[in-house]
């Protein structure tokens, strides 16, 4: 991958991933956060799981970001994208889909 492609993937991500990562740490150790999204298998949901990644990455120099690195940035770029789009009208503070979109670095009343 060139490094234009990877400078846009980063620009995109740090734009959907509004939080920072020792805001989304401590949101991760929350019971609203380990019971949002889909679960397999009873484990820890995909986005839990996305977001201990996520703070990783944002720990992470520019330099030592791989492939993997990229894809799941631009993974985690769609998912906010995608959700964000599907927002349920009235107050969403309390709901599963703020929850769900917060475990993936996106906290929508942060706006």
């Amino acid at each position: 991958m060139a490094d234009d492609e990877h400078d846009k993937i980063r620009h995109e991500f740090r734009d959907a991933v509004n939080m920072s990562a020792s805001e989304l740490n401590r949101w991760l150790e929350t019971d609203e956060s380990q019971s949002a999204g889909q679960h397999k298998d009873g484990g820890e949901s995909t986005g839990h799981a996305s977001g201990r990644r996520i703070v990783q990455l944002l720990h992470t120099k520019r330099g030592d970001l791989g492939d993997d690195d990229y894809a799941h940035m631009r993974k985690v770029t769609g998912y906010v994208h995608r959700h964000l789009a599907q927002r349920p009208d009235g107050d969403v503070s309390g709901t599963r889909w703020r929850h769900s979109l917060m475990n993936w670095g996106h906290d929508p009343l942060k706006e």
